[in-house]
């Protein structure tokens, strides 16, 4: 019961918080958006007796990398960037650890499904380097590990369940997704409703890799893959 109503408020803010980006209801948003990492993880804390201190440290700097980039300033968006980095490293943590033996992807399979994920990371760079200016290398830095958090994701294959695989990944590339509409949309050219094609991928994103955490070890033996 506490599970669903937890889910309805995330929901709930979520929304709230689209709505007040595309109609620019600057205060609505500003009171929003610092809740929907915090919503979903009392989502996620309600949904398990055995949490991971590991993935809310995650979440947590994902929620202060959202709360520092609604401040204007290259200062705040270098700060935004770490915070969101240090979380997309505690990710690819996760990943390694919320895994099971099993038989996953060989040597040429990872390389055949490693290569769009990968070619999609280099090439947003590529395209956006000479628009950088100083944040050249910060940027490629935050590129090269978020596309390192994509790929961990699929490399779960075979190691989790089948929905907690997918789940993941699909809300790996949509962060990946997310980040590419904010980059392009900052460095290169404003993109129509970008606010909430940024926001809606984000959001959908940290849920998908919520509940795909959350499916692990659904059906499996509880006891292998924890942090």
């Amino acid at each position: 019961m506490m599970k669903r109503l937890f889910l309805i408020l995330f929901v709930v803010t979520a929304i709230t918080d689209l709505v007040a980006v595309t109609f620019n209801l600057a205060t609505v948003n500003f009171i929003a958006k610092p809740l929907i990492i915090p919503a979903l993880a009392v989502y996620y804390l309600s949904a398990r007796q055995q949490r991971s201190s590991l993935f809310l440290m995650a979440l947590f700097f994902c929620w202060l990398g959202d709360v520092l980039l609604m401040f204007a300033g290259e200062l705040y968006f270098m700060a935004g960037l770490v915070a969101f980095l240090t979380g997309h490293m505690l990710y690819i943590l996760c990943y390694r650890k919320f895994k099971m033996a099993g038989s996953g992807l060989n040597g040429p399979q990872r390389v055949r499904y490693a290569f769009p994920i990968a070619l999609a990371g280099t090439g947003l760079v590529t395209v956006l380097y000479p628009h950088l200016g100083s944040l050249q290398i910060p940027v490629m830095v935050y590129a090269l590990v978020i596309t390192v958090m994509a790929l961990q994701a699929l490399f779960r294959y075979g190691h989790t369940s089948k929905s907690s695989f997918i789940l993941v990944l699909c809300g790996a590339i949509s962060f990946m997704i997310s980040d590419s509409l904010l980059a392009v949309n900052k460095f290169m050219h404003a993109l129509p409703l970008s606010g909430l094609a940024i926001m809606l991928t984000y959001i959908l994103a940290q849920y998908l890799i919520v509940e795909g955490v959350l499916k692990h070890d659904v059906g499996m033996n509880t006891n292998t893959g924890k942090l």
